[in-house]
């Protein structure tokens, strides 16, 4: 047994993906950062010790265009190449080897944080140390910085040095929220353990243990859906302690939770109801994976109002897009749905002000302890958006240090700055546009090798579909939509109406607005262009909604992929999870993507577009936001594409940035509730080369080549002794898949 002291910069308490995204975002701006985690694995509740899958902004689907970027997407990207299968263990090992690769990261697991220092009155606290005990080893270690994060879930290190809280539900009143109850209450969402099965190809036989739930006596076969080849995460509905202390209660409610689930178990085996012979159960958890408990008070405190109505803020680090999802209070004993959800129309942003304390001076916090009511809570809970949460305290603190100010002054000095941080580095931003005054791409002459000059797709291989339902085109406009062109046949001569809509905020994509309406004659007999006015002129670059009335007798003609920038509608409604009441308030859910994901009409529009223009790739914008804010080249065929930087006067650069689409409308997920087929996406450039051209010289240099890239960001520095070049262009030899080159941001740091 021995005691010691590490000194660092800054200190990150909880090793969920909140906390793995924290630390290495620290460590990355050059900090020597400290994370503690109490448990063997890093990742939380997506570990192999709990296995929930990791949802984020695009809510399986439901949203567009959200999945996340930055630290979390990458994370999904490597994940998607290394585990095909969903393996939970192998999900542990990247998350591991993205803390391991960093080399200003200290690692300390199965440490548990037992002792906090700090200093100050109650209205103004100052963390000065934490205190951790490590199992196995026995060494109990003092961690001192001048600045702490709190990533732990449970709020453990606010709750220690005295930072403001909450528990349970507000009333109504307090933040007039139509969602909350008439009085505040001390209920919470309960914690679930989850199970795995397994087909040994035999019958296997169970004998039910003494400690199994007969589940006959409970509301659970009748009110939840069970069935024998489920598992693991989609029975997220077994959850327990809502009505409890979710802290206090642990062992109690882990007991219950397991003898429920060995008591389903035993209905599955034993009651004749199902086809289970040959199943055995594999793993069970002893580990809950809790929802909620803490919710820090910091300077805004993020509410219903700010989700549904998409609220836009000036110091917004991050964005969410999961449903304000709430849960009863009984969990698995409730009579009702297992849960009620309520969408907002698009993403929406979180304040950097929910992720500090309103009390402690130097403490900042990230994941599912923010500043925010329970209902709020509801939909910023999920682990994809606490790690998006999570980079951007990491960034934060990192500035902290350089401007030698707290969070709360951060906020009213440096909030554009942090924006700007966290936008070169990819993260998840809606709206951000780059303003950096060292990226010397922007006041650059941007030219290409090719571009797409037509929102279009090709008809080859296209069949056709039964225009069954309203069909939604979405299309990126820059400047203008005049007429879409249709491929369409018809059982007999008929109409059809065409619509224009469009969407109040530029990173929804949501019928909201009718601009125009035009009925069209399409004549009978097979597939024929059938061209309908749709003018649109938005000032700003937007996306269109071409609406196509439903007319069973007309057929469109359905092909794939999709072109830059476009997707495809269904008004429908859509829930793939009877266990979950879904509100049908909002456009969102009445116009799902999901049943005709990845194939669109075939179609044609005109006039030119400058929407995948090469200028695009120097906009600013890293993801959709009235368009897709990127390059697209022609087919590369036989030849490669480039894009090109001139400047007036030769100039010298450190780093080159580059951001490749990798198209963030596909929903990733760590143990694949729903299975993209890509290892790679195929719209990642693959093999591409740097090139600059010296001042004095007509020879271009190459100084970057990379062969089977696979990844969104890539940073490359520039060779020392460059020197000054007038120009510089990405040249690109092949990608993953996709016919033509898409770039959506090309930076040339100073």
């Amino acid at each position: 047994m021995r005691t010691q002291t590490i000194e660092a910069d800054i200190i990150v308490v909880g090793g969920g993906l909140a906390g793995v995204s924290a630390a290495v975002a620290a460590a990355r701006l050059g900090r020597r950062t400290v994370l503690i985690n109490n448990r063997p694995v890093l990742g939380g509740n997506s570990s192999s010790e709990v296995r929930v899958w990791v949802c984020g902004a695009t809510a399986h689907g439901n949203q567009r265009w959200a999945r996340e970027t930055g630290i979390m997407g990458e994370m999904f990207l490597e994940n998607q190449y290394r585990n095909p299968e969903g393996n939970p263990v192998y999900w542990d090992d990247v998350v591991l080897d993205t803390v391991r690769r960093e080399p200003n990261l200290q690692l300390f697991l199965n440490t548990e944080v037992i002792e906090a220092g700090a200093t100050g009155p109650d209205d103004d606290r100052r963390v000065t140390s934490v205190t951790g005990w490590t199992m196995g080893s026995e060494i109990r270690t003092v961690f001192h910085a001048p600045i702490f994060l709190d990533c732990t879930g449970d709020g453990l290190v606010g709750r220690l040095v005295g930072a403001r809280h909450r528990l349970g539900k507000e009333g109504r009143a307090e933040f007039d929220e139509a969602w909350a109850p008439e009085e505040p209450i001390r209920e919470f969402l309960g914690s679930t353990l989850l199970f795995y099965t397994k087909d040994l190809g035999h019958p296997v036989k169970f004998v039910a243990p003494e400690t199994a739930k007969d589940i006959s006596t409970t509301p659970i076969p009748a009110t939840r859906i069970i069935r024998s080849g489920d598992s693991g995460a989609h029975y997220w509905w077994i959850e327990w302690g809502g009505q409890l202390d979710i802290v206090d209660d642990n062992e109690r409610i882990r007991d219950e939770l397991r003898s429920v689930i060995l008591g389903i178990w035993d209905h599955i085996k034993n009651s004749g109801e199902f086809d289970a012979d040959n199943l055995t159960l594999e793993w069970i958890g002893n580990l809950p994976g809790k929802r909620e408990y803490r919710r820090f008070v910091g300077d805004h405190t993020l509410r219903q109002q700010d989700v549904l109505d998409q609220v836009e803020f000036d110091d917004g680090i991050g964005f969410g897009g999961w449903s304000i999802d709430l849960h009863p209070a009984e969990g698995m004993y409730a009579t009702g749905a297992g849960a009620v959800q309520r969408f907002s129309d698009g993403v929406f942003e979180i304040p950097f002000r929910s992720l500090y304390s309103a009390n402690v001076s130097n403490l900042l916090m990230a994941g599912r302890n923010i500043s925010a009511t329970h209902i709020a809570f509801g939909a910023a809970r999920v682990m994809a958006t606490c790690a998006v949460m999570g980079e951007a305290a990491g960034t934060a603190a990192s500035l902290c240090l350089s401007y030698g100010e707290s969070p709360r002054e951060l906020y009213a000095n440096h909030r554009r700055e942090l924006r700007q941080a966290l936008l070169r580095s990819d993260s998840s931003l809606i709206g951000v546009a780059n303003e950096d005054p060292q990226d010397l791409a922007r006041r650059a002459v941007v030219t290409a090798s090719s571009r797409r000059r037509t929102i279009a797709t090709d008809a080859g291989g296209a069949a056709p579909h039964p225009l069954a339902d309203d069909l939604g085109i979405v299309i990126p406009v820059h400047p203008a939509l005049e007429t879409t062109d249709l491929l369409l046949g018809a059982d007999e001569a008929t109409t059809l109406t065409v619509e224009v809509w469009s969407s109040s905020k530029r990173q929804n994509v949501v019928p909201e607005r009718l601009e125009h309406t035009a009925v069209v004659e399409v004549p009978a007999g097979a597939a024929s262009w059938v061209s309908a006015p749709t003018p649109f002129f938005p000032e700003t670059p937007q996306n269109a909604i071409v609406v196509l009335r439903a007319n069973p007798a007309v057929r469109v003609q359905l092909t794939s992929p999709l072109p830059a920038g476009v997707l495809t509608l269904v008004h429908r409604a859509d829930n793939d999870d009877e266990n979950v009441e879904i509100s049908d308030e909002g456009l969102l859910v009445k116009w799902p993507t999901k049943p005709l994901r990845g194939r669109v009409p075939v179609f044609r529009t005109a006039p030119e577009t400058e929407a995948l223009a090469p200028e695009r790739a120097v906009s600013g914008y890293n993801r959709p936001f009235g368009g897709p804010n990127m390059w697209a080249s022609e087919p590369l065929a036989d030849d490669t594409e480039w894009l090109r930087l001139d400047w007036d006067a030769p100039v010298e650069a450190r780093e080159v940035r580059l951001v490749f689409d990798d198209d963030v409308d596909v929903s990733l997920i760590t143990l694949h509730h729903h299975r993209t087929p890509d290892e790679i996406m195929p719209q990642l450039v693959r093999d591409y080369r740097v090139e600059v051209l010296p001042a004095g010289s007509e020879t271009w240099t190459t100084v970057v080549a990379v062969q089977g890239n696979r990844h969104r960001h890539r940073i490359h520095a520039l060779p020392a002794g460059l020197g000054a070049f007038r120009a510089a262009r990405l040249v690109v030899e092949a990608t993953n898949g996709a016919a033509e080159a898409r770039v959506i941001a090309f930076r040339v740091q100073a």
